[in-house]
């Protein structure tokens, strides 16, 4: 290939035509109508649905509206959330070029990127984002930023060497790939593919592959919302065919049998789910953990394995200084200090330059020798820049002195002094997984004769508190993966350096160096395979089709592309490891919140089931009227259920090992403890209804039977809180909306029998003081007897293990 003159215009122009433009195509998506239709599915959807057009046409306006209103805001929800994500493939369209510059019939020209076709020559230089894959040429000290592609924490030194056929991508020396950026130097490049075809049309075509899938707490949302359709069919057949053998009129048996069924939803069930996670957004949000899907905040809790990147996100993200070998440490950093191009800025923190020499830099500051210094003592006089085939650089000072630096295998045959256990050491040192430069010092123009000051061993550092948060997860059940482009020996040295590979455990699941994009949505894929919940975290381009694929993608916010991002559900504001750890606790949290408010739900509504049920069987006038229920369902599906979803986490919940993927919301114990709650109560109520009834008439009975079923309930919440802790236990003021929240229900109650217009609505008759405090009591009598049983299992429990335990 002539490389003066590259493409004629004619050929160029005929290539475009057949090969299409050099661009990343956007997914085909699906329409707004489409992703807002998509959200009115699931039976918990059509349960409510059904539950809103019965309300209406029993008269139930309000309740109607506050069904619908429901509705209208988990779609509105969801319909957010999949819009969002659908934006991944137009953020990997904005990783490309929008310019070029090649070289066309002889003429440097500047093009949109998209015009480019396979054949150009690219000329690039630094700053240049690249626009096309493509073969190196010429190469003048390149050295190109692949991070986002490769996940490689250390810029590419590129150079025309060729590489073998199947060479893994970062290691691929000989090429440049679209969407990467040039860090130093420049290059002439023959375009080899375009668009779709590149590595980062790749990707993107492995991102529309992947489905998103409902999370753990949505399934298991959706087993109940079937279950309870199920059941409320059957009651409200059973209390039909009751009313028709009974020979009461069709419409009311209808009415009836309905309203009972209406009884049996839980309707602040999805608005309390949706007040569970949105509390969850805003605690993680203290915890450096931003939420873009709601759903992700409960996920993240059942959480079983963490796929990592390493740079940024276990480790600091830049290059530091963290060996120094050589019989004077000072003289080593003065050297390798003087043998730098790259300049701290004013408060040392930070840089400009190749990472590696910034790292120099400061490491050579903390021991009081400052680069600025050096420029003006010892001024340069010439340099001899970093050359791929060399692997060295060199500048002359005003001293007199050669200042040399580059890899050692190419630098030892030039030395004749210092040589002595240099190479032991730079092997000790490789093994660790550092990044060994040499230094040394010379007299005269030319690179030999030289004398070698010592190595330096780099590395991106582990983050300490990321290294604690590992021990967390382990302690938590969850494993935690480290996938990473870097180095085998990098990877693996900073695996073990954070305990993420403990002695003698085998890498070979737990590490995976020199990651490809499929490698990652395969290592993925697996685990889920497994029936694991897979969090996987990313910070590039070829981590977002993992992070789609995951049951939970978590995105850098520093450091991350927007692709990531946009194909994640949580981003980290401060790329931390150690905010995940956090954010498990909140979500475990979280989960456990939703079973108990759930728990409490759906005691209040099967006790009410069972009591209406009870009285129709065995003849008597029903306790409540279908106005009568919707309240009761109101006012403790409402506040205390709403308060109650908003308890802390327990202070042990990452002692605990992972929830499995199949446990259902409900288990056995909690519909256990549905059922025998609702009986408890409901015998309660029926009593107190049964002996009203020989001393009032029906309105007055049902009047007493409705306060003691509201009071019961709401008191119950302070039962629901634990499974195991009697409510003084939980600490009765570490949630004070939940005591608001009942006192202002109690005070909404009593409020019913004060009114005129209240009693003639709801059909009940003015109660005394002493009604009231009765009705109190009576309701304080379920609550009583659980808490007592709480006790009286824990005693048995302590027998239990003081039999078995040994005798000291």
């Amino acid at each position: 290939m002539d490389r003066t003159q590259g493409l004629s215009a004619e050929e160029a122009a005929a290539r475009l035509a057949r090969e299409g433009p050099n661009e990343i195509r956007r997914e085909k998506g699906k329409s707004l109508w489409a992703i807002l239709g998509g959200q009115f599915r699931g039976a918990m959807t059509w349960l409510l649905v059904g539950a809103c057009i019965v309300s209406g046409a029993l008269g139930e306006v309000v309740d109607a509206i506050a069904i619908g209103a429901i509705i209208v805001l988990n779609a509105l929800i969801g319909f957010v959330q999949e819009y969002r994500a659908s934006r991944a493939m137009n953020a990997l369209k904005a990783m490309t070029a929008p310019r070029a510059r090649v070289r066309r019939g002889g003429q440097l020209e500047t093009l949109a990127a998209k015009d480019i076709v396979v054949g150009d020559l690219l000329v690039l230089d630094a700053g240049d984002v690249v626009a096309a894959d493509a073969l190196l040429l010429e190469v003048h000290a390149l050295s190109v930023d692949e991070a986002t592609l490769t996940g490689e924490s250390m810029p590419v030194e590129k150079d025309t060497a060729p590489t073998a056929e199947g060479t893994p991508l970062a290691e691929r020396t000989d090429q440049v790939f679209m969407g990467t950026s040039v860090g130093n130097g420049s290059a002439l490049a023959v375009v080899t593919q375009t668009g779709m075809k590149t590595e980062l049309g790749r990707i993107a075509s492995l991102l529309a592959e992947v489905k998103s899938e409902p999370t753990p707490l949505e399934g298991r949302l959706e087993q109940v919302g079937r279950l309870l359709l199920v059941l409320c069919l059957v009651i409200a057949g059973i209390v039909a065919l009751l009313g028709l053998l009974r020979g009461h009129p069709w419409l009311e048996v209808l009415m009836s049998s309905v309203s009972l069924a209406v009884a049996a939803v839980p309707e602040g069930l999805a608005a309390i789910v949706t007040v569970a996670l949105a509390i969850g957004v805003q605690r993680m949000a203290k915890r450096n953990v931003l939420v873009r899907k709601l759903p992700a905040v409960e996920t993240l809790g059942c959480t079983t394995v963490i796929c990592t990147d390493k740079t940024g996100t276990l480790t600091t993200g830049t290059m530091s200084v963290r060996e120094v070998w050589g019989p004077d440490h000072d003289r080593v950093l003065d050297v390798a200090a003087a043998a730098s191009d790259a300049e701290l800025d004013a408060t040392g923190t930070a840089g400009s330059g190749d990472p590696t020499e910034v790292a120099i830099l400061k490491a050579a500051l903390e021991r009081g020798i400052e680069g600025g210094a050096i420029e003006k003592e010892r001024a340069r006089v010439t340099v001899h820049p970093f050359d791929a085939d060399r692997k060295r650089m060199s500048i002359r000072r005003a001293d007199h002195v050669l200042y040399v630096k580059g890899a050692l295998e190419l630098m030892l045959p030039l030395c004749t002094t210092g040589q002595e256990g240099a190479l032991e050491a730079n092997r000790e040192l490789a093994s660790r997984g550092l990044r060994v430069l040499a230094v040394a010092v010379g007299e005269g123009e030319e690179e030999q004769s030289l004398e070698l000051v010592g190595l330096l061993g780099l590395a991106d550092p582990p983050r300490p508190e990321a290294i604690e948060a590992v021990r967390q997860a382990r302690a938590a059940g969850i494993r935690t993966i480290m996938i990473t482009g870097d180095h085998p020996l990098t990877a693996l040295a900073i695996a073990r350096e954070m305990g993420i590979v403990l002695p003698g455990e085998d890498p070979k699941e737990i590490v995976h160096a020199r990651a490809t994009p499929e490698d990652k949505l395969r290592i993925v894929r697996s685990w889920k395979a497994r029936g694991e919940i897979v969090a996987m975290t990313g910070d590039g381009v070829n981590d977002a089709p993992a992070l789609r694929e995951a049951h939970i993608g978590i995105a850098m916010g520093v450091t991350g592309t927007e692709v990531s991002r946009e194909a994640s559900s949580m981003v980290l504001t401060n790329d931390d490891f150690a905010s995940i750890v956090a954010a498990v606790r909140e979500g475990r949290g979280i989960f456990d919140n939703v079973r108990k408010t759930l728990v409490y739900l759906l005691t209040g509504n099967f006790g009410e089931l069972v009591l209406m049920l009870g009285a129709s069987i065995v003849g008597l006038p029903l306790p409540h009227t279908a106005l009568q229920i919707q309240w009761i369902n109101l006012v403790t599906d409402g506040l205390p259920a709403l308060v109650l979803v908003m308890d802390p986490p327990d202070q042990d919940v990452l002692t605990q090992p992972p929830r499995k993927a199949t446990e259902p919301i409900l288990g056995a114990s909690q519909w256990q403890a549905v059922i025998a709650t609702g009986l408890l109560e409901s015998s309660v109520v029926l009593g107190v209804f049964v002996w009203a009834l020989g001393s009032h008439d029906a309105t007055g009975a049902r009047s007493l039977a409705f306060s003691v079923l509201v009071f019961a309930e709401v008191f119950r919440a302070f039962s629901a809180r634990s499974t195991s802790l009697v409510f003084f236990e939980t600490g009765v003021f570490t949630n004070v909306r939940l005591l608001m929240g009942i006192a202002f229900t109690i005070a909404l109650q009593i409020g019913l029998s004060e009114l005129t217009w209240t009693r003639d609505l709801f059909g009940i008759t003015s109660m005394t003081h002493a009604d009231l405090l009765v009705c109190g009591a009576i309701g304080l009598v379920p609550v009583t007897l659980i808490e007592l049983f709480k006790l009286a299992r824990r005693a048995l429990r302590r027998g239990e293990a003081t039999v078995v335990a040994p005798p000291a």
